[in-house]
């Protein structure tokens, strides 16, 4: 929960956690567009968590920023991993929030290991 308090912190309003691949498409199909989301390869119910990226690249041109959260950055596809920056872990959580910029403050998709 580091990574939300750091989103808080930073004047995030609205932060929203899904911890598998099927919570994450459920709220994006509820409509809502988050300004940012952050993809943990490694999901509960699959270990392509940024599989969720390539879906989001079907948003249109105003998508959400993508990070990548991550203890194994080799196991990102090339092509994926150059949509967003990738941290490995453990990282400063402030710097993550920083790299997608503390203005965006609606909506927050994220998966935290814990």
């Amino acid at each position: 929960m580091t990574l939300e308090d750091a989103f808080r912190r930073a004047g995030t309003q609205d932060v929203e956690i899904c911890q598998t691949m099927q919570a994450t498409v459920q709220a994006l199909e509820k409509g809502r567009r988050p300004d940012a989301i952050v993809l943990d390869v490694h999901l509960a119910d699959r270990d392509d968590g940024w599989a969720i990226a390539e879906l989001v690249t079907m948003l249109g041109p105003k998508r959400p920023h993508i990070a990548f959260s991550t203890g194994s950055p080799q196991d990102i596809p090339e092509e994926i991993a150059e949509m967003g920056p990738v941290f490995e872990k453990p990282y400063n959580p402030e710097q993550l929030v920083a790299e997608l910029g503390t203005g965006r403050k609606r909506g927050l998709f994220a998966r935290l290991l814990g």
